[in-house]
């Protein structure tokens, strides 16, 4: 088996030249190197497109899909440590750790100002309980806060209760999404919904940048409806030097690195390299996102 690298620049002759011929791609969870139609049509050969990540939208899944190509993503690869990000910034934002963190430093004693809650006294809500969203709700168990989700599917989960999402928008002291990027959930968290969250209430994005109109959190923070919020992402990334958020105490950031572990990275290329082995060896991959089956594309299991 040939293996080869498409190099920077990711240009898209570039991209085209190196993965028309190819039978399996793996993609660029960095982003820069992005898979349309229009180079999607000229992969004739290719069987399967696999994500060494979660999110697939650098990929036209809906395009492969027509062109009998799978797409399959890492599920789950980072779900621990996503899960153990979440609950981070969820108790920096409600015990104001960084911001006390630089008071602090710069010399100060506020401990007037750092009057915080007890996550056992608030209501969080789960947008999307999925792999990351049930490792949240399990980590949260030994905090004791009621804990309440929406969801498309309805999920099994104790101690954990479905509410529409209207309803926990309205109900929740802290609001955590956990959902994938696609039509249906850009700006998901739009001006309305966050009109609708109680004031002084938090929200925590650790899933994409998009599922948040970054304008209408901007507006929201500005004016006091909400107390806070807590970003691993961003709807452009790198977030530019002059995003107002940049500039907000009451927002806890990091670079995108929510699932960066070293152990989720160790999984997430265990978890490519069983997938290529699947086809390789015949058989239909796991995690496919856009419902294709390779059926008697398959070759015949390698000998071994």
């Amino acid at each position: 088996m040939d293996v080869v690298t498409v190099p920077d620049p990711p240009a898209p002759e570039a991209v085209l030249r190196e993965c028309s011929l190819a039978e399996l791609v793996i993609a660029d969870k960095r982003h820069k190197h992005r898979l349309p139609r229009e180079v999607l049509e000229q992969m004739r050969r290719c069987l399967l497109i696999q994500m060494p990540a979660v999110g697939f939208d650098v990929i036209d899944h809906r395009a492969a899909a027509e062109f009998d190509i799978a797409v399959a993503n890492s599920a789950g690869y980072n779900r621990d440590g996503v899960a153990d990000w979440t609950v981070m910034a969820i108790l920096n934002l409600v015990r104001r750790g960084s911001w006390g963190d630089r008071r602090l430093r710069e010399g100060g004693w506020p401990k007037p100002e750092m009057l915080g809650h007890e996550l056992a006294a608030l209501t969080i809500g789960i947008v999307g309980l999925g792999n990351v969203g049930s490792a949240l709700a399990t980590r949260l168990r030994a905090f004791g806060p009621r804990v309440v989700y929406a969801d498309i599917v309805e999920r099994s989960f104790a101690g954990v209760e479905r509410v529409t999402f209207v309803e926990l928008l309205e109900l929740a002291d802290v609001v955590s999404v956990h959902v994938p990027l696609d039509q249906t959930t850009h700006h998901l968290i739009d001006a309305a919904a966050v009109k609708r969250m109680r004031k002084g209430s938090v929200l925590v994005n650790a899933s994409r940048g998009p599922v948040v109109d970054e304008n209408a959190l901007i507006a929201a923070l500005e004016s006091g409806h909400l107390g806070g919020a807590g970003l691993d992402v961003f709807e452009r990334e790198p977030t530019p030097p002059d995003n107002p958020l940049r500039h907000m105490e009451n927002v806890f950031f990091s670079p995108h690195v929510a699932g960066f572990t070293v152990e989720a990275e160790a999984r997430a290329l265990e978890m490519v390299r069983d997938n290529l082995t699947r086809v390789l060896d015949g058989e239909e991959p796991f995690n496919v996102v856009n419902g294709v089956r390779l059926g008697a594309r398959l070759k015949p299991a390698r000998q071994v």
